[in-house]
């Protein structure tokens, strides 16, 4: 596979250009067309020569899409193509407030979270920050948006992998998404949801991209959570919580924690009493989910009925906390089921 152009920053770009013999003003040029999510071929702006300096040494288009469904509510779900054949996928979800993309930021995962799909297959690889922003650009694109007039106006690292464990791609993608001149997608605009990598969750607190830090939690007792996320084996809530507040403190943000109910887990009143007791007057959000089903997995989510009861226990205790709107089931709307389901039927 050839080198990703889109990993490429501004400054990045202008060195580039003049070590191929170019002019410097064609950096501006290329950045423009880049930032509209144009493939190097179709950048009207440079030259026939220049083009082709470029696509000897890179990829003309990263990320693809492959194939689109639409839900009933009006949820998209992509599988994007790399240039190296490998599927990855993403969601983007319509609000009133604009249009939220949920991306991935490896090619499979190797935590092994026991109610999520994406690590079924385990680690391929990393995606580079150019593929991660090449998800954006392709959708933003597609529904006619430019980086003046964005189509996706907020975005949630919550699709396949886990983005702390790429860190070095993850941190270049959110300089690059955010960078003035570009897609800039402002840092408040951006949801990182870790399961708790918890060394990496204070390195991320130095960076000064106060993104929103979401945490996946989803029970309030470690022996409980080792049994779903075997990263708990690494690092205690206690030590996530001490993160998150780290967090807090360098960056101003509140911390949000992902909690999925899962029927006969983690979602009776007795866990929304220890959820109170662990982050009552802390300076955080509980957002619970109701877990879209994953048939490799066995394990089932709770009606909508249960859900605002645990819900309502959670505000009588003082937490603020939200229930997700479930969006997307009918399309494999969880993280990994459309790529699982599309290489089980290519393995057939």
């Amino acid at each position: 596979m050839k080198e990703i152009l889109q990993d490429y920053s501004f400054t990045e770009l202008q060195a580039l250009v003049g070590e191929l013999g170019e002019q410097k003003y064609r950096a501006g040029q290329l950045y423009r067309g880049l930032m509209r999510g144009k493939r190097i071929s179709d950048i009207t702006e440079i030259s026939k020569a220049f083009k082709e300096k470029l696509l000897a040494r890179f990829e003309d288009e990263p990320v693809r899409i492959r194939e689109v469904f639409a839900s009933s509510d009006g949820t998209e779900k992509y599988l994007f193509e790399l240039a190296d054949g490998n599927i990855i996928e993403g969601v983007l979800m319509s609000y009133k407030y604009g249009r939220t993309q949920c991306v991935s930021t490896q090619v499979g995962c190797r935590m092994n979270c026991a109610f999520c799909a994406s690590g079924l297959n385990g680690l391929i690889r990393n995606l580079t920050a150019g593929e991660i922003l090449s998800q954006i650009l392709t959708v933003n694109a597609k529904f006619g948006g430019t980086p003046e007039k964005r189509a996706v106006t907020n975005v949630v690292l919550m699709g396949s992998g886990e983005p702390l464990d790429n860190y070095e791609n993850t941190v270049r993608f959110l300089k690059n998404v955010t960078a003035e001149g570009g897609i800039c997608i402002s840092a408040r605009n951006i949801s990182l949801s870790t399961c708790g990598l918890v060394p990496k969750m204070y390195e991320l607190a130095q960076e000064g991209i106060p993104v929103n830090l979401t945490v996946s939690l989803h029970s309030p007792s470690d022996e409980e959570r080792q049994r779903i996320m075997p990263v708990a084996k690494a690092y205690t809530i206690a030590e996530i919580l001490k993160a998150c507040e780290n967090y807090f403190d360098k960056t101003g943000r509140r911390y949000i924690f992902e909690y999925s109910l899962i029927a006969g887990e983690n979602s009776d009143a007795k866990h929304a009493q220890m959820l109170v007791g662990l982050l009552r007057g802390k300076p955080c959000h509980v957002n619970l989910i109701r877990l879209n089903e994953v048939k490799e997995k066995n394990l089932s989510g709770i009606s909508e009925k249960e859900a605002y009861r645990f819900l309502g226990l959670l505000e009588k205790g003082g937490l603020s906390a939200t229930l997700r709107r479930q969006i997307g089931a009918d399309i494999g709307g969880a993280c990994g089921q459309l790529r699982a389901g599309y290489l089980e039927e290519k393995k057939d």
